[in-house]
């Protein structure tokens, strides 16, 4: 993806830096271009390109630079029309130096908040610790009324095969696959029909169960404990979990020990769509 440029090159009043021997390590005040006075700097295009989204990093460091560097050389072209000493102007720069310095910080929180051994264990404490979930295997009948289902447990107590039986009766959509549902964990069905999956033996078929689809008739092939997760299949779940606890924490403590006073005064709320008020 190529960056949109703002405007023309041929409109804008830019100098090039006076070209000069390539350093062999450039320092973040290397000045890569000068708009209308001002310089941009090797820092000012490092600083750019760690905050834009993931799809631009994507770039090749050499098409990712030049856009940078074409970025900062529009903006501040189009930021020399501004007049800074405008109220709203001076508001916006506070609120957008506040914003930074609260990302700063907490990006350095979440930064701390993960290291290898504070994920494995995370991992350690919430699954490798844990007791082992069971799973079950389970087939069912799905049809409108109690009474067919429990002709249908009738029928099943005096020998029918359960699949045929499913196939030739259930109206669910795995009434063709003989109403096979395949291995579940707990919370993958309505309670009604968990509840009485779950409180039967291997082989075993329930009576009529009544749930919001209809009538079940529920047979259990089998039950297995569920394998547990590799830290990498659930290593970004637990560095999310990590950080939200660390920000979590942190602004707790601020909220404890920041001297914090709030200005009780009545207004109408709508006054927060009044920008005439930002330059009066």
């Amino acid at each position: 993806m190529k960056f949109t440029r703002l405007i023309a090159a041929s409109s804008v009043a830019v100098m090039m830096a006076t070209v000069a021997p390539a350093q062999e390590e450039p320092t973040a005040q290397t000045v890569l271009a000068t708009v209308n006075g001002k310089d941009i700097t090797v820092g000012h295009v490092i600083a750019l390109t760690r905050r834009l989204p993931e799809r631009f990093q994507q770039l090749e460091d050499k098409d990712l630079y030049q856009g940078v560097l074409d970025q900062l050389i529009q903006q501040t072209a189009l930021a020399s029309d501004v007049d800074t000493s405008k109220a709203s102007i001076q508001i916006a720069i506070e609120n957008e130096t506040r914003a930074l310095l609260a990302s700063e910080t907490l990006t350095q929180i979440e930064n701390e908040a993960v290291t290898d051994a504070l994920v494995q264990a995370a991992y350690d404490e919430i699954y490798a610790a844990a007791p082992a979930a069971m799973e079950y295997k389970a087939s069912h009948i799905l049809v409108e009324t109690e009474e067919e289902a429990k002709e249908l447990v009738e029928t099943l107590n005096g020998g029918a095969d359960f699949a045929e039986t499913a196939k030739d009766n259930s109206t669910g959509p795995s009434g063709p696959n003989g109403g096979d549902l395949g291995w579940m964990a707990k919370g993958r069905t309505v309670p009604e029909f968990e509840n009485a999956m779950i409180a039967l033996e291997p082989g075993e078929v329930s009576a009529p169960v009544q749930s919001q689809f209809g009538w079940h008739v529920i047979k259990l092939a089998e039950t297995r404990e569920a394998p547990k997760p590799t830290l990498d299949e659930v290593r970004a779940e637990l560095v999310d979990q990590l950080k939200t606890q660390a920000v979590a924490e942190h602004m707790k403590t601020i909220e404890d020990s920041a001297e914090i006073n709030r200005v009780e005064i009545e207004f109408d709320p709508s006054i927060i769509r009044n920008t005439e008020l930002l330059d009066k």
